[in-house]
């Protein structure tokens, strides 16, 4: 059994928490505040759970071309503390699974996926939609694409932990079929170009953005909570 100093990762957990519900908060009034339109339609008002993109919000002008300045202001936050929180998150991790090779080595690669993720969304942030279309499409999916194997790679950390809680891998599992499938629908879903296409796209992404942002919340506070006092004492199957 190893001691984990628990020294500054207590800190960067809380501000995990902190950035996945600043995330919500701040996004659901980017939503009211929106004018509208979408790229389909420019003539709608307010934003659509069914046709809006989270990435409209980011626009410095709706398709109309109206100014959008609060709701990007409130996104580009949003989504940038995010990023930043999940990176903070993954990193902070690491010394939970320092026992064995196999949960070192797995956390580790874990980690570099999850700074990717972590990358990718702040480059969304800083990429909006209607400024940079290629470059931010391009860091959607890497922000997509790059979190499923660093949940995969955490569950399987976990999983080789005796100490650590199996809760939080069923909490990774559940998220990582979820993520697969919506990374299946990014590549080979119906285009959004269509009226049916933009609806299943447009809603699966909220539902699978705000269900990752749950799982990183519920992922940090378990941390926190394991890691108060201190220290915390992690068995390790060798």
């Amino acid at each position: 059994m190893r001691r984990i100093p628990d020294s500054w990762r207590g800190r960067a957990f809380v501000l995990t928490v902190a950035g996945c519900v600043q995330f919500v908060v701040l996004t659901l009034v980017a939503m009211v505040l929106y004018p509208g339109g979408t790229v389909a339609d420019p003539t709608t008002r307010g934003d659509s759970f069914f046709h809006n993109f989270f990435s409209d919000l980011g626009r410095t002008h709706t398709p109309a071309g109206q100014p959008n300045s609060a709701s990007f202001l409130l996104f580009t936050v949003a989504l940038a503390l995010a990023g930043a929180g999940l990176i903070l998150f993954f990193v902070a991790s690491l010394r939970f699974f320092t026992a064995s090779r196999p949960a070192r080595w797995l956390s580790r690669l874990g980690c570099l996926f999850g700074i990717a993720s972590g990358s990718g969304l702040i480059g969304v942030a800083f990429a909006p939609a209607d400024q940079s279309l290629g470059i931010h499409g391009w860091f959607v999916l890497l922000a997509f694409q790059a979190f499923l194997p660093a949940v995969l790679a955490f569950l399987a950390a976990i999983l080789l932990s005796k100490g650590y809680p199996r809760r939080y891998a069923l909490v990774y599992l559940a998220y990582a079929v979820l993520l697969a499938g919506y990374v299946i629908l990014l590549r080979a879903g119906p285009s959004s170009a269509t009226p049916g296409g933009l609806v299943v796209q447009a809603a699966g992404q909220k539902v699978i953005v705000y269900a990752g942002i749950g799982c990183v919340l519920i992922q940090a506070w378990g941390a926190r909570r394991l890691a108060r006092g201190g220290s915390l004492r992690v068995r390790i199957y060798s």
